[in-house]
């Protein structure tokens, strides 16, 4: 390859978004095949292509297509007493949350969980001095307008409201950019293979989606066949036929596996349970 082979291609790439008379979605269509072709010819990465390809998404994406569901949301109860806050936290991991007042509709703000370490040193801690405003959205926003909203105003978590103004679940900033860059892992996540299924509950166990089927025949006593297929994921979409969304529930051999973390592209974390058809 010359140097003014990548100048080249990105000056006739220009001229072809901006020459051709079809529809918007018949350039996107258009656009990413010859993106495709370039990572063929090695003028692109995957990661950069499929970086490229999770921008598009964004702008397809509505929040109702991400969002965490209402009930998979770690809520803090405003009525709760602090010693009770204080483990639930702990035992969620997360930064924020959204605390409520009386029903989980009644969303009075966010607690960060930093906030709590003042609780050490005030004798006279009130949680309600501490929490941060919340933000509303509705499910039909788009990812992409989303994204420039949390980038202006610095937030990181909207709540995500129905038609009827009832909370249907959460966003992050951070589920936004993993439609672009792919699963953003942080100090909580499962990072060790020998973490790949790990009980949070009883008979309940959360499972990254490269688990192989070996590994999954082992603990939970099925026998899925990894002659065509190796991971759970995999297996998962081949049933469905498609990539599932967060929150959806997919029943194998006697498993119930719950999508909670997944892009357009892939599932990361699933949470699987033996159903009564495994138990003794």
């Amino acid at each position: 390859m010359t140097e003014s082979e990548p100048k080249n291609f990105f000056n006739t790439l220009l001229g072809f978004i901006t020459s051709r008379e079809d529809t918007p979605e018949e350039k996107r269509s258009a656009l990413l095949e010859t993106l495709q072709q370039a990572k063929l010819e090695g003028l692109l990465d995957s990661d950069a292509l499929s970086m490229i390809e999770g921008v598009f998404q964004v702008s397809e994406l509505a929040v109702k297509d991400i969002l965490l569901p209402r009930a998979q949301i770690d809520w803090v109860d405003i009525g709760d007493p602090i010693t009770k806050i204080i483990p639930e936290v702990i035992s969620a991991a997360h930064s924020r949350f959204p605390v409520f007042e009386n029903n989980r509709d009644n969303v009075v703000g966010i607690l960060l969980a930093k906030d709590l370490l003042r609780h050490s040193i005030e004798n006279d801690f009130d949680i309600r001095e501490w929490l941060r405003p919340a933000v509303f959205i509705p499910e039909s926003k788009r990812l992409s307008v989303l994204l420039k909203d949390f980038r202006s105003n610095r937030n990181h978590l909207a709540i995500v409201v129905d038609e009827y103004g009832g909370v249907a679940g959460i966003v992050t900033i951070e589920d936004v950019l993993e439609q672009i860059v792919g699963d953003i892992e942080d100090e909580h996540d499962i990072d060790d293979e020998a973490d790949n299924i790990v009980l949070v509950s009883e008979g309940k166990y959360r499972v990254r989606g490269m688990t192989e089927l070996e590994q999954i025949n082992e603990v939970f006593a099925t026998d899925f066949s990894d002659e065509d297929i190796d991971t759970i994921a995999g297996l998962v979409i081949h049933q469905i036929g498609r990539v599932p969304k967060r929150g959806e529930v997919i029943q194998l051999q006697g498993l119930k596996c719950e999508i909670q973390r997944a892009d357009p592209r892939q599932i990361h974390i699933l949470i699987i349970q033996k159903t009564p058809l495994l138990e003794p």
